[in-house]
């Protein structure tokens, strides 16, 4: 772990080291991987002075074409149904 992380992100790479080693999960690299999901994590929060991630996480966005609405597309808004409402279209049927 980097020296400048906080106690929570020590105890939790030592927790997730431990459950990798105990279920048997990437042999020999538990360090690694546990430190990479903690500095991850730590980027992702902005607590690290560089991150490679941006701390908050924008969508990509893509080229949309404008949405033509046809007659098939266009749908009504619900309308509430009461007890009457139901009753009749019982009736109805």
């Amino acid at each position: 772990m980097p020296a400048g992380s906080s106690p929570k992100r020590e105890r939790e790479f030592v927790k997730l080291k431990s459950e990798f080693k105990q279920e048997g999960r990437y042999a020999g690299r538990e360090d690694e991987v546990a430190a990479r999901i903690v500095n991850k994590q730590r980027a992702e929060s902005g607590e690290a002075r560089t991150s490679s991630t941006p701390a908050v996480k924008s969508k990509p966005t893509a080229h949309k074409t404008p949405a033509v609405k046809t007659k098939s597309t266009v749908q009504k808004a619900p309308t509430r149904s009461t007890t009457a409402g139901r009753a009749a279209k019982a009736a109805a049927r």
